[in-house]
């Protein structure tokens, strides 16, 4: 029997000697390689928390004591110790462990976290809430993996420094968000780790200080002695930033040796007030590839657990994102004005195909969305025409900026949404079911949806022609049909839809993706008599008035399909415009019901709201029978 095969919870952890961590570390390590290699997932931040994660559970009381961890895909050893090691192969499947840290998964999971950035504010308030009831434990937050390119720390540093409540912070420090960290934080933290002679000046200092006081005394000297010492902090120290917030500082420290973690662990415990614990990581540590792209192996997708290689893929069509990097590095030729935006997800959104090519006119800003999206205005006001690639899920987070730097200044910003509707396997924080009701609800901002790789690279013309706020939006998934050049396609006339096939009496309106089985819909009802019309909306907003105006004198049924939230979303949007121009035509919405889905894949999580050609049939076939509309 394994040691790990012995490890239950962190109780069994605990009744190990400390000679045995490093082998239970090792243990650790192979089982996350052996079981992503299967799952796939993000296998890299785990792999450099593996050391940090056997320390604070041995240290701490955990849950009495509440750890918080930024970033949850760091958190795969923590399930791994936390009880959870005999579910590991269920990681990111249906009906198994979650990727990210999940309260209603362990009572270790102190807080969810699949966005970066959070832990501090999170950990300010567990501790806040401890001293308001009067409770007595330690509440330490883990951040890092990025997460300080964000600007939620620095706010939640500056509240939690200046409130002096017992909180430890933990900076995991491994250089890497996804891509590697970008700014002047990450030149700060690289020259702590680089100044070994500021951390010995300063103790050094701290003793002669001690020494003097203590042999003179008085109040007055030990004042001064204070004072002295806080001036050799600012001279030496290289936490000075994190000095000066309010934190006692340690470190920085090496983050996989597991003997120093303890001794600092142990120190810090017997302080009280804010203190931070800078270590330093390796992302992807023992991972079986010689010279691996640390980008890539942030999240991979299953590999060979010997070799690191990634399994053979099937061949199929190209990806939405990488159709999307393509098409704007070649539209960057003919548009010199043409700039492009990402918050550390360069590979993710398919913007390094643009960087390769036009390396001067990239940025990545790290994560930070709400300065990606006000820094993009910025450029927009002196003539550039930038394009801002993230997420569906990551742009909530902009979305101040979105309408008060973009929109209200109607600048001609263009969004660029990856992975909306669906996400599949990243579950329930990934999910982009929200930017169509966000984006409609945003004055001046035009609304778009492609069904394909020429729908694609039309809109982006549209876009780039186009005065003011535009939006697009596409899954994380193969992109259906051919891919044509670049140069083939013109761009999509404004505000206009396009009929796919034509029917009577009712009428399918899908949006984006949902053309390809709303056209399978149309065949199996066609089947039973039915003859509907399926149309492209491919405009959401504006939607195109004189093809509605068609549609609902020439149909006493309309049905909208999206891979959105149903909440004020698209069908939502139309069925108002319908119920006021034309009472007696009966519209009926199908999109993504009020509430949150479990990680599965992205084809079950359509087919449970019932984003199918099925689901669509039914939906159809069951407002027919409500307004008495027969088969021919």
């Amino acid at each position: 029997m394994t040691l790990l095969e012995t490890i239950h919870g962190p109780d069994d952890l605990k009744r190990l000697e400390r000679e045995q961590l490093p082998a239970i570390a090792a243990e650790v390590r192979q089982r996350l390689i052996d079981v992503v290699s299967q799952t796939g997932g993000h296998i890299g931040a785990g792999l450099g928390v593996v050391e940090l994660t056997v320390a604070l559970l041995y240290a701490f009381e955990s849950p009495r004591d509440k750890i918080l961890w930024d970033v949850g895909h760091q958190g795969y050893p923590w399930k791994v110790l936390t009880g959870r090691n005999d579910r590991l192969p269920t990681l990111r499947q249906a009906g198994g462990l979650s990727g990210f840290l999940r309260r209603s998964e362990s009572p270790h999971d102190i807080f969810g976290a699949g966005h970066a950035g959070t832990a501090i504010s999170a950990a300010v308030g567990v501790a806040t809430a401890r001293d308001l009831q009067g409770e007595n434990y330690h509440v330490v937050a883990v951040i890092g993996d990025g997460s300080m390119t964000c600007g939620l720390p620095y706010e939640g540093l500056n509240n939690a420094g200046h409130s002096e409540r017992d909180l430890l912070l933990v900076l995991n420090d491994n250089g890497m968000s996804i891509a590697p960290n970008v700014g002047a934080i990450n030149r700060y933290l690289g020259s702590i780790i680089a100044s070994p002679f500021g951390n010995r000046m300063r103790e050094h200092a701290k003793h002669v200080i001690e020494r003097a006081s203590q042999v003179v005394g008085g109040q007055k000297m030990i004042d001064l002695a204070k004072t002295v010492e806080e001036s050799v902090k600012n001279l030496f120290s290289p936490g000075m930033l994190f000095e000066e917030l309010g934190f006692r500082y340690f470190g920085p420290i090496d983050g996989h040796d597991i003997p120093a973690l303890l001794r600092t662990f142990e120190l810090v415990k017997g302080l009280k007030g804010p203190r931070l614990v800078h270590v330093i990581t390796e992302k992807g540590r023992g991972f079986p590839l010689d010279e691996p792209d640390r980008e890539k192996f942030h999240a991979r997708n299953p590999y060979d657990p010997v070799t690191g290689v990634l399994r053979p893929a099937k061949s199929g069509p190209p990806a939405w994102t990488k159709v999307f990097g393509s098409a704007i590095a070649e539209l960057a030729d003919e548009h010199h004005e043409l700039v492009a935006i990402t918050a550390a997800m360069p590979s993710g959104t398919g913007t390094n195909l643009f960087e390769q090519r036009w390396p001067e006119r990239f940025f990545d800003v790290g994560i930070a969305e709400g300065h990606a999206t006000t820094f993009a205005a910025g450029l927009a006001t002196q003539g550039l025409r930038p394009i801002v690639a993230i997420y569906s899920t990551f742009l909530q987070r902009g979305y101040d900026s979105v309408i008060h730097d973009v929109a209200i200044q109607n600048l001609p910003v263009v969004f660029c949404m990856d992975r909306a509707g669906m996400v599949g396997a990243d579950g329930q924080t990934h999910m982009g079911l929200y930017d169509i009701a966000y984006m409609l609800a945003v004055p001046h901002m035009t609304v778009t949806a492609p069904r394909d790789a020429t729908g694609l690279i039309g809109l982006l013309r549209c876009a780039l022609a186009h005065d003011g706020p535009f939006s697009l939006r596409y899954p994380r998934d193969s992109i259906p049909g051919p891919v044509p050049a670049v140069s083939d396609v013109a761009a999509v006339p404004y505000g206009t839809w396009e009929t796919l096939r034509q029917g009577r009496e009712c009428a399918i309106l899908a949006v984006g993706v949902m053309c390809a089985p709303a056209l399978d819909a149309a065949e199996l009802l066609a089947k039973e008599g039915f003859d509907p019309t399926v149309v492209d909306c491919r405009f959401l907003k504006p939607m195109d008035e004189a093809m509605l105006e068609t549609l609902v004198h020439d149909h006493r049924i309309l049905v909208t399909v999206e891979d959105g939230t149903v909440v004020n979303g698209f069908g939502a949007s139309l069925a108002a415009r319908v119920a006021e121009a034309a009472p007696d035509v009966r519209v009926g919405v199908l999109g993504v019901p009020d509430r949150t889905y479990e990680h599965a894949s992205r084809g079950a999580q359509l087919a449970e709201a019932g984003l199918t050609a099925a689901g669509i049939a039914a939906k159809v076939r069951a407002l027919a029978a409500r307004e008495s509309l027969s088969p021919a």
